[in-house]
């Protein structure tokens, strides 16, 4: 049975940010796209206010990508965003990029699975 969280554990939900970035892998791309996605990974571990990421592999055949990320805030991930940091860590991925998009979420309800 999964468990829909009310207040005030919602308004601590209501803070959070999910970030979706699709992301177009050059064709043959694929392993240098993940040893640059490794990299960000490692570093972002420590950051304030980072809960979590997730790489996606497409299984449709196609080279679109979709690399999730979680924080408490979303004034946490702009600080990095926007991070000289972050801005070194993504620049070799983009040469194994053709194409992006980025799409960004208030978490506003959360259902967790499990047994009761």
């Amino acid at each position: 049975m999964s468990t829909i969280h009310t207040t005030p554990e919602r308004e601590r939900i209501g803070q959070k940010l999910r970030v979706v970035f699709f992301v177009d892998v050059v064709e043959g791309g694929e392993r240098g796209f993940r040893e640059a996605y490794r990299q960000i990974r490692e570093s972002v571990v420590g950051t304030p206010g980072h809960l979590l990421d997730q790489l996606g592999e497409p299984v449709d055949g196609s080279r679109r990508w979709v690399i999730t990320s979680e924080w408490e805030t979303p004034e946490h991930f702009f600080t990095w965003q926007q991070s000289e940091e972050h801005q070194a860590l993504v620049a070799p991925l983009r040469a194994w990029v053709e194409r992006t998009e980025s799409l960004r979420f208030r978490i506003v309800e959360e259902t967790g699975g499990g047994l009761s």
